[in-house]
């Protein structure tokens, strides 16, 4: 899945990303605002992981992401 569309579509994959991590809040995820990186550093420091795992997880979670994501049900 393009990041561009996860970015540009990030009100309706929050839940999606609160699924997976679920230790992110709301806050967290109003101020990564779809951006990739910020995201990585949030999951990084609130699970306490290394960057390189936080990156793993994200491009798994990233690859799981499918059209049916952003249509509304």
């Amino acid at each position: 899945m393009n990041w561009d569309r996860i970015k540009g579509n990030w009100k309706q994959v929050t839940g999606k990303v609160k699924a997976e991590w679920g230790k992110l809040t709301d806050d967290d995820l109003d101020v990564v605002a779809g951006h990739r990186d910020q995201l990585a550093g949030k999951i990084q420091e609130r699970y306490g992981i290394a960057k390189e795992d936080a990156e793993k997880q994200l491009a798994a979670w990233e690859r799981k992401a499918t059209d049916s994501w952003f249509t509304k049900g």
